[in-house]
């Protein structure tokens, strides 16, 4: 059986491989391959998976999937990487959360004006947080904003134990000092964080968005920080990479980085980790983990 990686993952998966399994990078070429590893450096490959008749999985190395499961033929499995960048985005969350309570960003985008002038910060203690897709991703949010004794709510697509439905986001936005956006991209979340949805949040909140761009409604939340109601901190935006001319980069009220909360070094290794047992589950006949898409029968 032959695997393909990339060349950064190269080593890592290599050692997780059974006997009789070849890995090669990516970059060799795709011929024969049954089980391929994609990352977003790789993204040429993605347009070419219907050309490999031998492929039955796509491992990606990221927890979203939404850029790549249209391309996914019939007969394919694909898996994400839940849960290996997890710590990364949550500590994110929490030095948003922090430097937006405390004025730390605030300072910062302002420090070139030379101004003494004081202001008066606040505290995360004490605040409610609102979760706006509560996954792995949500209940590592969930751990770290619970231990600065701020109150957390989660929200999710389907309600479960400690987990509201999304049908009650109207009556909890009010509510929230802080909410943070993990949800993925789907047609359902395409567009939710909309004029409707901001409008609910109170008076001073900030918007966290670590999840997907297009779940937020970039005009509407422009239209929200300019009247100086609402403020946000983005490690997502809507498009990407967000053009140097574009007004959030200078409207007062936002932070911006350039979606690498998840991008921590001791991420990449657990998602290529993951990626290595998965080649070995998929090698062994075992079931795989993380599945986003089952392979279907071709039509």
């Amino acid at each position: 059986m032959r695997a393909a990686v990339p060349n950064s993952a190269l080593e890592v998966v290599r050692a997780y491989a059974p006997a009789g399994v070849e890995v090669r990078p990516v970059s060799d070429g795709l011929d024969g391959v049954a089980f391929l590893v994609v990352s977003w450096e790789n993204r040429h490959v993605m347009e070419r998976l219907s050309e490999l008749p031998e492929l039955r999985v796509v491992q990606v190395l990221s927890a979203g999937t939404d850029a790549v499961e249209h391309l996914i033929p019939p007969g394919v499995t694909l898996c994400n990487a839940r849960g290996a960048r997890d710590v990364p985005v949550a500590e994110w969350v929490a030095g948003a959360l922090l430097g937006d309570a405390s004025g730390l960003l605030r300072s910062a985008a302002r420090q070139h004006e030379r101004d003494w002038r004081p202001y008066r910060p606040s505290e995360v203690a004490g605040s409610t947080v609102l979760i706006v897709g509560h996954g792995s991703i949500g209940e590592a949010v969930r751990r770290r904003v619970q231990a600065l004794r701020a109150e957390v709510i989660a929200v999710a697509a389907h309600a479960r134990p400690g987990v509201h439905p999304v049908e009650d986001l109207p009556g909890l936005l009010p509510t929230a000092d802080a909410v943070v956006v993990l949800a993925p991209l789907t047609p359902q979340s395409r567009g939710m964080v909309d004029a409707e949805f901001l409008a609910r949040m109170r008076d001073g909140a900030v918007l966290l968005n670590a999840g997907r761009g297009p779940v937020v409604d970039t005009d509407a939340l422009l239209r929200e920080v300019r009247s100086g109601r609402l403020r946000a901190v983005l490690d997502v935006v809507d498009p990407e990479p967000l053009p140097a001319d574009h007004p959030l980069w200078t409207t007062p009220g936002v932070t911006i980085t350039p979606h690498v909360a998840g991008d921590s070094p001791p991420a990449e290794r657990r998602a290529e980790r993951l990626a290595g047992e998965q080649l070995a589950r998929f090698a062994r006949g075992e079931p795989l983990r993380n599945v986003v898409l089952r392979a279907s029968a071709p039509a």
